[in-house]
């Protein structure tokens, strides 16, 4: 089976931070792969912008060292990426003064009537002084928009204040705030079980969900990001946006129509319901961690403070919290959120755990009747089960066990399973930001976290400590086992 390939407008690209960690390991593959499905149309160019003092020559070959590298042999061909790396150019431009910026709005002149995608590939600080050029020099135009990554701030003082710099120079419609977990397939699946399938939405409601979490883990540490990091930590980096995105796409009502702002309506809803957390230094709601020393992916890790280089720090490696939404569908209902750094395991999971069955019409003899559980896998195996309960085959009684329905996107389809942002710059192209955070779903997004980072702040307590290659503090596991619940570890 092959994928249904739709072909785009021509456009010009331009990628700022061209030569950053990004767009060499993300960006450049991703265009490469729309390219060799044939999805770029000919005419279709990409320009890189940096500081570096680079030729052209110097950029495109850059460029082909990162898809050599990032592209597996077996899906490139020379003759593939000689196509490719022939739409590429290079203009040097300072992100913070007027260098360089003439000659990119000379190089952009002829291609004005195209649509212009200018995707800020680069730190939060640089957003305002990029837009603000963009617009001086004539390169904001109506065919123009801008991508820009997380971090969007790191409180709600600072968010409303990069919005409101970028918005100086582009309208809202303009605007794609990137997160690439929403270009994942099986979040998108999620979207299609919900609302495609008669099986589930009358399912979808306190009274036959018992409970959700949602876990992000990864094996590796801060490794070369230990600087930045140490000033963001894992509520900022990865529950404010990557996890609060994946909650209102669980709990969100049936939009009216499939389309951008009717599907941000209804997650911002769901933000704005989220019920307020009072006392953050109460581990019967969040809870905080540090990774230590230990043994991760294959081997012996040093600890956070260690890779820091510092005696002492309060950033957290590791949160959990237990949230609830306030509304008729969701009373009741907690949402356990957890992500961390030196996890056992690299993994994404969304656990849909519905309510046991009312009452039980087998003896002892046959076991335990285990509640159905919906698993959707963000990574590293896109897929989704429905764990069910079945008979045990053989003579002898009846005997119940819990199996699951299996597909796996690669499996069940034939195809590569393409990277998010293969889908999401595309989109930008198209004009359709229905997997892009409007303005006020970030602000409200902060709205919710900003108590916890200050309750945070105020307090002397450290993060509590966790060994490198387990699932986090004891009092992650206390936080929802007092509620008869159990982390299910690494999904299920």
């Amino acid at each position: 089976m092959t994928s249904r390939v739709i072909p785009v407008v021509p456009f010009v690209l331009v990628v700022f931070g061209a030569t950053g960690d990004l767009a060499r390991r993300k960006l450049l593959p991703a265009m490469f792969h729309r390219d060799m499905a044939g999805q770029l149309p000919e005419a279709a160019k990409i320009i890189g912008a940096a500081r570096g003092k680079l030729t052209a020559d110097a950029f495109i070959a850059l460029a082909r060292e990162s898809i050599i590298e990032h592209v597996p042999a077996e899906e490139r061909s020379e003759a593939d990426v000689e196509r490719f790396i022939a739409r590429l150019d290079y203009r040097a431009v300072e992100a913070d003064d007027d260098g360089g910026w003439q000659e990119l709005a000379q190089a952009l002149a002829s291609y004005r009537e195209r649509v212009n995608v200018f995707y800020l590939a680069t730190g939060p600080a640089l957003f305002g002084p990029i837009c603000e050029r963009l617009g001086r020099f004539g390169m904001a135009h109506g065919n123009a928009r801008v991508v820009v990554e997380k971090p969007i701030g790191k409180n709600l003082e600072s968010a409303k204040e990069l919005n409101a710099a970028i918005g100086k120079v582009f309208p809202e419609d303009r605007v794609y705030r990137i997160d690439h977990y929403l270009g994942k397939e099986a979040v998108q699946n999620l979207m299609a079980l919900r609302f495609a399938n008669g099986l589930f939405e009358p399912l979808w409601d306190a009274a036959h969900i018992d409970h959700v979490q949602i876990t992000v883990a990864e094996s590796l540490g801060v490794e070369g990001r230990a600087g930045y990091y140490d000033t963001a930590g894992a509520l900022r980096d990865m529950v404010q946006n990557h996890i609060l995105q994946l909650l209102c796409l669980v709990a969100m009502e049936p939009p009216a129509r499939l389309d951008a702002d009717a599907v941000r309506d209804e997650k911002l809803k769901v933000l704005r319901a989220l019920k307020p957390i009072a006392d953050a230094l109460s581990t019967q709601a969040v809870v905080r961690g540090q990774y230590r020393a230990g043994a991760s992916a294959g081997g012996a890790v040093r600890g956070y403070l260690d890779e820091l280089g510092a005696e002492t720090s309060t950033t957290e490696t590791f949160v959990a919290l237990k949230a609830e939404v306030q509304n008729w569908r969701w009373a009741g209902v907690p949402f356990y959120l957890r992500t961390g750094k030196r996890m056992p395991e690299r993994v994404s999971d969304i656990v849909i755990t519905f309510r046991p069955p009312p009452h039980s019409v087998f003896d002892a003899s046959a076991g335990p009747i285990e509640a159905n559980k919906l698993v959707i896998r963000l990574q590293p195996d896109e897929g989704v089960k429905l764990w069910l309960m079945t008979k045990d085959p053989g003579p002898g009684g009846m005997r119940l066990r819990s199996v699951p329905l299996d597909m796996s996107f690669a499996n069940a389809f034939q195809v590569r399973n393409p990277d998010a942002y293969e889908r999401l710059v595309l989109d930008v192209v198209r004009g359709n930001q229905t997997l892009f955070m409007r303005r006020d779903e970030v602000e409200a997004a902060w709205t919710w976290i900003e108590p916890i980072l200050e309750a945070w702040s105020n307090a002397a307590e450290l993060p509590k400590p966790y060994t490198a290659g387990t699932w986090g503090p004891s009092a992650a596991v206390a936080l929802i086992e007092r509620d008869g619940r159990t982390w299910l570890d690494g999904g299920a």
